[in-house]
């Protein structure tokens, strides 16, 4: 399936992790939205379930094992191209997962990695979707705890 210029919506997940009243954030390195702010997150591969794949981008991105995920939201993101056409559709499956070990530090397609407090999120420049989701959830998020 490709990404650029999708036939139909790509699924991708996104883990939320939080520790101590601040949610780990991380740049993104690769397009769509190079240099901006989320959750780690990805893309759901062939015959693996969206709770799989939250927890194996969990760990590609962070350095941390996850587990226990638990649906939060869905979010839509749909980047259009100078000409109105579809560049980029995403529908994103965000959890909440709990944190069973590993050490915390960005790899994979992900620049940095960043404990952010819940006030301090909306001061980065973060996606269009993650933003959302954020606004949408907040409350939640800072009653949740992932450690």
């Amino acid at each position: 399936m490709k990404r650029l210029y999708p036939d139909q919506p790509v699924v991708g997940v996104g883990a939320v992790i939080v520790k101590e009243g601040k949610i780990a954030l991380i740049k993104r390195g690769n397009e769509p939205s190079k240099g901006k702010w989320t959750i780690p997150g990805g893309i759901v591969e062939l015959a693996e379930s969206p709770e799989v794949a939250v927890m194996r981008e969990a760990k590609e991105e962070t350095g941390l094992d996850a587990n226990n995920p638990t649906l939060i939201d869905v979010v839509s993101n749909v980047d259009l191209d100078e000409n109105g056409k579809v560049k980029y559709h995403y529908v994103i499956i965000d959890y909440l997962v709990q944190v069973k070990g590993g050490k915390a530090q960005a790899s994979s397609d992900a620049a940095e990695l960043h404990w952010v407090p819940f006030e301090e999120v909306e001061n980065y420049n973060l996606t269009a979707s993650f933003r959302l989701f954020f606004r949408n959830n907040r409350e939640k998020l800072e009653k949740s705890n992932s450690y």
